[in-house]
C-alpha cells in the first residue's frame, strides 16, 4: 500500500542542524562492523536509561493513584509529595545484598532476569513516536514486536526453575502456560489491523490511518482482545496470578532480592509501555493529532493506556488459574477468529 503522509506529519519545522559535527563522519558507523557495534551500544543505552526514567515515574503515579483510589496520601516524606521516594528505593535497591538459594542454579539464576528485561527493552527499537522519529523502521517491525517480548516468557519459567523452590517453580509454569494461552488471541487481533494496514512497518502503519480513521473505530473488537491479553501477557491484575502473594509468596521471583529482583520490576513496567505504545500505534493513529506535534500526541495517548492499566490493578479482583485458562481458549481463542472474519468484511467494505 503506498503512504500518503500529511503535510502537518513532516518534521521539516525541526532544525537539527545543531546536532551535525563536521569533524564526525557518519558514514563510518555505517561501513564497519565496531562502528554498527557503538552505534547498537549508544541506542541500547538511550533506551535503557528512558526506560528507567519511565518506570520511576510510573511507579510514583502507581502509589499515588492507588492511595487515592483508597483514601490514602501515598508517599509523602522524601521530597515534595513523596517524589524522591521512589529514587530513594531505586539506591536502597542498588546497595543491598544479592542472596542466592544454595541449592539454586548459578548461571540460570543470573540470567533469568536478563532475559526478561532485554527483550522487554529491545522492543522499543521498533516503536513510532513520530514521522520520522523510530530508532529502526524495520518492514518486519510488527513481527519484531510480537517476536522479541515473546522471550520473557522463557525467563519466568527459568527463573522459577532455577531458583529450586517449589513456590517459584509453580510461578513460573503458570506464567509460560498464561504466556502462551493469551500470545495466541493476541497475535490474531494484530493479524487484522496488518490486513487493513498492508503493511509490517510501524511507520507504515500510522500511515495507513492518516489515509483512512483510527483502526479502533473499524476493529473495536480487535483492541478489545488485544487490551485484554496484553495484561495478561504483562502479569497486571487481573491476570498476576504468575505471582500471586496469597498463594505463591512471589511466584517466580520469590528468591531474587536487590538488583535482581528490581530487574523483573522494570521488565514489567518496559512490557506494559512497549505494549500501551504499539496499542497507540496499532489503533489510535499513533502521533496522528491537530496542533501538536506527533511526538507530543503519541506520548498522551501512550500515558492515558498506562494510567487505565495503573486504575485497573487496584479495581479488579484476581482470577483463579482455571478462570484464567478458560478465558483464554474457550473464549478469546474462538472470539479473535470470528474477528478475523469480520475484519476480512471491514477490509472489503472500506478498501
Amino acid at each position: 500500500m503506498e503512504v500518503n503522509w500529511p503535510d502537518w506529519l513532516n518534521f521539516d519545522w525541526l532544525d537539527l542542524g545543531w546536532l551535525e559535527l563536521p569533524w564526525v563522519d557518519t558514514n563510518w558507523f555505517h561501513d564497519n562492523w565496531y562502528g554498527l557495534l557503538l552505534l547498537g551500544f549508544f541506542w541500547g543505552v538511550v533506551v535503557f536509561t528512558m526506560v528507567g526514567a519511565l518506570t520511576a515515574v510510573y511507579v510514583y503515579v502507581e502509589r499515588k493513584v492507588s492511595a487515592r483510589i483508597q483514601g490514602r496520601l501515598g508517599p509523602m516524606e522524601t521530597g515534595p509529595h513523596g517524589l524522591l521516594q521512589t529514587l530513594v528505593d531505586v539506591v536502597k535497591l542498588a546497595v543491598k545484598e544479592d542472596v542466592r538459594p544454595a541449592a539454586a542454579d548459578a548461571l540460570a539464576f543470573r540470567l533469568a532476569p536478563l532475559l526478561v528485561v532485554v527483550p522487554a527493552v529491545m522492543a522499543f527499537v521498533v516503536v513510532p513516536f513520530g514521522v520520522p522519529m523510530v530508532i529502526r523502521d524495520l518492514n518486519v517491525g510488527i513481527l519484531y514486536f510480537l517476536a522479541v517480548p515473546s522471550v520473557t516468557g522463557v525467563g519466568l519459567l527459568l527463573a522459577g526453575w532455577a531458583s529450586y523452590d517449589n513456590y517459584s517453580f509453580l510461578g513460573g509454569l503458570r506464567a509460560s502456560a498464561q504466556f502462551i494461552s493469551y500470545e495466541i488471541p493476541r497475535t490474531l487481533a494484530v493479524v487484522t489491523v496488518v490486513m487493513l494496514s498492508g503493511s509490517l512497518s510501524s511507520a507504515g502503519l500510522i500511515g495507513a490511518q492518516a489515509d483512512t480513521t483510527w483502526f479502533v473505530l473499524l476493529l473495536p473488537l480487535s483492541f478489545v482482545i488485544y487490551a485484554v491479553t496484553t495484561l495478561a501477557e504483562v502479569n497486571r491484575v487481573p491476570f498476576d496470578i504468575p505471582e500471586a502473594e496469597s498463594e505463591l509468596v512471589a511466584g517466580f521471583h520469590t528468591e531474587y532480592s536487590g538488583f535482581r529482583w528490581s530487574l523483573f520490576f522494570l521488565g514489567e513496567y518496559a512490557s506494559l509501555t512497549t505494549a500501551s505504545a504499539f496499542a497507540v500505534a496499532l489503533f489510535f493513529g499513533g502521533g496522528l493529532g491537530p496542533v501538536l506535534p506527533p511526538v507530543v500526541w503519541f506520548v498522551l495517548k501512550t500515558a492515558v493506556i498506562v494510567f487505565f492499566a495503573v486504575v485497573l490493578r487496584f479495581t479488579l479482583p484476581r482470577f483463579r488459574q482455571d478462570q484464567l485458562m478458560a478465558l483464554a481458549w474457550k473464549y478469546f481463542l474462538p472470539l479473535s477468529l470470528v474477528n478475523l472474519l469480520l475484519a476480512g468484511l471491514v477490509m472489503k467494505a472500506v478498501f
